[in-house]
């Protein structure tokens, strides 16, 4: 079981402080560092001291890291076009050595647009499906061939696909709950299928449905990689349980239905319940981001014990 970690900074965190954290998951061993693709605060929370860009901040990262992977659960398709965003996606996979992974998701938060004057269109997921078809097409393109694209929505006409990635196929996850169109889309695209917030029950359902999809797209279900994202709180004790839930805002009982919370013995319990479904990745959603004892106590105690 891969543990990753992932942040929401929108919630209200600088450069430095994702740094500090991505050192941290770094240092303690952890697969992967993750963040959200958003331009403004969710709740209550005052979001100080505003947001910072998903992959500038994940182009600095690359030339402080040297071993996680580093991606984006997700990028919103609402917020570049596509021909830009392979440029992007690409750059930052030679600056970090081949270390990154693209998560690639519809957009969703109408009012974050609306506050920085980003278009949101009513076809989200129809110009999501082009989108991956052209930041996929560009990557695969031979060098020195050109691709080219006539979609409803995007047109690319004679495009060198340049640059290209270190790696040679940047790893793209697509997730969420959809009974039939994200299956689907995951069976064409993904490289790995990432459900956040879910249930073991209901992670077992969609996971079977992307299988079925990816067996009906000529795959075997096993190419895909099938990941959950959750929530954790975990303390060494019920007080710092009781402790680090509050610094949330959020009640015990609730995390541990919803999330990964309790003692380290009750989240590897749990987690065991995510793998015996098929997770093998799991993206420990971490919000408080000045908590570095949180990541140690999980490292020392959660991830220590899974292998």
């Amino acid at each position: 079981m891969d543990l990753r970690i992932f942040t929401e900074p929108q919630q209200g965190a600088s450069y430095d402080t994702l740094l500090t954290v991505a050192k941290a998951t770094e240092d303690l061993g952890f697969d992967a560092f993750f963040r959200s693709d958003h331009y403004l605060r969710m709740g209550s929370v005052d979001g100080l001291p505003g947001p910072t860009d998903a992959w500038i901040t994940l182009a600095g990262l690359a030339r402080e890291t040297k071993r996680i992977r580093l991606g984006t659960l997700m990028t919103a398709g609402t917020f570049r076009l596509p021909g830009v965003l392979a440029i992007q996606v690409a750059q930052v996979d030679q600056m970090s050595g081949g270390r990154v992974e693209l998560g690639l998701g519809a957009g969703w938060f109408e009012e974050e647009h609306k506050a920085y004057g980003i278009p949101f269109p009513k076809e989200k997921f129809a110009r999501l499906e082009e989108q991956l078809a052209v930041v996929t097409g560009l990557w695969a393109t031979e060098a020195g061939k050109t691709f080219s694209y006539d979609g409803t929505y995007y047109q690319l006409t004679d495009s060198p696909a340049l640059p290209k990635p270190a790696q040679r196929k940047v790893p793209v996850l697509i997730g969420g709950h959809g009974a039939t169109r994200t299956p689907r889309l995951s069976a064409q695209y993904a490289d790995e299928f990432n459900i956040p917030f879910a249930s073991v029950e209901d992670t077992e359902r969609q996971f079977g449905r992307v299988r079925a999809a990816a067996e009906k797209e000529g795959r075997a279900a096993d190419d895909l990689v099938y990941s959950n994202a959750l929530v954790v709180c975990v303390g060494k004790d019920d007080a710092e349980v009781a402790r680090r839930a509050a610094a949330l805002g959020r009640e015990v009982a609730e995390l541990k239905a919803n999330g990964l919370a309790g003692s380290p013995a009750e989240v590897v319990d749990k987690i065991g319940r995510y793998a015996a479904v098929g997770s093998s990745r799991i993206y420990l959603q971490v919000m408080d981001l000045d908590d570095l004892d949180h990541l140690e106590l999980i490292s020392a105690q959660v991830q220590s014990q899974l292998g």
